[in-house]
């Protein structure tokens, strides 16, 4: 049965795809939308119901929502399932990562609370189309650094390789254009911490209505971020143009610095350098559980699994929250989250011989209904499990984007976290901006810069 092809049962599968340039048939094309979903996961549910079938994700609000609300939970009304702690993660240890694994066992209040499976995720309809219109010329250029023959859609819907699979995050929908305030912490062990304050925002160049290949400029995505607080942080904007082959044409930054009151290039925003105000604790291509150049890693596609992952979390995205309920010593609040089972895709990622990176080897979990990165371990040179990262994910059901509402590294040799993207407290995010790639100019950026 075809849409069984999909299902895998170990993470042994397709261990030895590693590269795959060219562009799927017509035949598998035409799956898409049929026992495939429109990008590319298995349309039905798994074999006990535990997982249903996607039957077009949710696309409506609940009843007295308004634009410009946090986002009501669509299923406030369900039950915890079951709780997965420390006495009984043995139990469900197939269907956990090593990085879940490893905090249960380092943290004893740590929990996992599991519900009902929902498959959310939705896109526009022209999305679906792109998506459909380029699986057959979509294909890896340059050793897999860049992406051909692909706009709008997901460009690898039936993936050959991790790298098709890690660029259909890298591209996947997430509107047009965006802006959002929120706020990053990075506790201290005994839970005391600083916020740092971001206006973040983003013209995804690749998505953009109309755009053709030649438009793009070599440019995924335009972006913006200043730092609002602290006072002594306040004031810093940093513009970013994240180009779609980052080997051919690194990434172009250029940052404002205050105390300068010039704008320079920012060469070091990528790879392994310190993530902004992150006080050491993720690297610049964690932003978005991945971001930037594949180039330093050997991606190896392992499979599909079914795994219990971070999913429709609407409480931790609601606005009835301050801050300090979510923020915790050592972790933030479980009891916040929602787990639920989903099919992701796992690949792995390891080091080339002869390049450098501070995670020796990275390991992502890729949600098959929308492939954004749900979870992701991280290992230090000696091959240690050092990180583990999660994406507190939502769908932005008045936009159909499926996106994270709260990302959470946590350090396990530290023993402390970072958590970005609290908005609890803040105005939601606005995906009805208006941006042309004229507005993430240097010389824009110095007339912000000194007003």
């Amino acid at each position: 049965m075809k849409t069984k092809t999909l299902l895998l049962s170990s993470l042994g599968f397709l261990a030895g795809a590693v590269l795959a340039s060219a562009a799927i048939s017509a035949a598998d094309a035409n799956r898409l939308g049929n026992d495939l979903t429109p990008l590319g996961g298995e349309k039905a549910g798994n074999a006990d119901g535990s997982i249903p079938a996607w039957t077009g994700g949710q696309t409506t609000a609940p009843a007295g929502y308004k634009t410009g609300m946090h986002h009501p939970d669509p299923f406030k009304g369900d039950q915890v399932l079951f709780t997965i702690s420390a006495a009984n993660a043995d139990k469900y240890a197939d269907k956990l990562t090593p990085g879940h694994l490893a905090l249960l066992k380092a943290y004893p209040d740590y929990v996992m609370p599991v519900y009902a499976s929902h498959r959310s995720a939705s896109n526009p309809q022209r999305v679906y189309d792109a998506t459909k219109e380029h699986a057959t010329t979509a294909a890896l250029t340059t050793g897999g650094n860049g992406v051909s023959g692909s706009v709008v859609g997901i460009p690898f819907p039936i993936p050959a390789s991790g790298l098709e699979a890690i660029w259909n995050h890298l591209t996947r929908y997430r509107g047009v254009a965006a802006n959002r305030s929120i706020s990053q912490a990075a506790p201290q062990r005994n839970g005391s911490y600083t916020l740092v304050d971001f206006e973040d925002e983003f013209l995804f160049n690749y998505c953009r209505d109309g755009i053709q290949e030649k438009d793009l400029d070599n440019v995924l995505i335009y972006f913006k971020q200043a730092v609002t607080a602290p006072a002594r942080l306040a004031g810093s904007i940093l513009v970013v143009h994240e180009t779609m082959d980052q080997v051919k044409e690194p990434r172009r930054a250029w940052l404002y610095n205050t105390g300068q009151r010039r704008v320079r290039r920012a060469p070091n925003v990528a790879y392994d350098n310190p993530g902004t105000a992150a006080d050491g604790m993720r690297t610049s291509d964690q932003f978005d559980m991945f971001n930037g150049a594949p180039d330093r890693y050997e991606w190896k596609l392992m499979g599909k699994k079914e795994m219990y992952v971070p999913y429709n979390s609407y409480k931790l995205h609601s606005d009835s929250l301050k801050y300090s309920d979510i923020l915790k010593p050592l972790h933030i609040n479980q009891d916040l989250t929602r787990y639920e089972l989903h099919r992701v895709w796992v690949v792995d990622a390891t080091l080339k011989p002869g390049t450098s990176h501070v995670y020796s080897r990275r390991t992502f979990y890729i949600d098959e209904d929308s492939w954004q990165i749900l979870a992701a371990d991280q290992y230090d040179g000696r091959g240690q499990l050092w990180r583990v990262s999660e994406a507190h994910c939502i769908n932005y059901y008045d936009a159909q984007i499926f996106w994270s509402t709260l990302e959470v590294h946590t350090d396990l040799i530290a023993g402390r976290y970072l958590a970005i993207g609290l908005d609890n407290e803040s105005k939601m995010y606005d995906f009805g901006l208006t941006r042309t790639p004229q507005d993430y100019t240097p010389s824009t950026l110095r007339q912000e810069g000194v007003r």
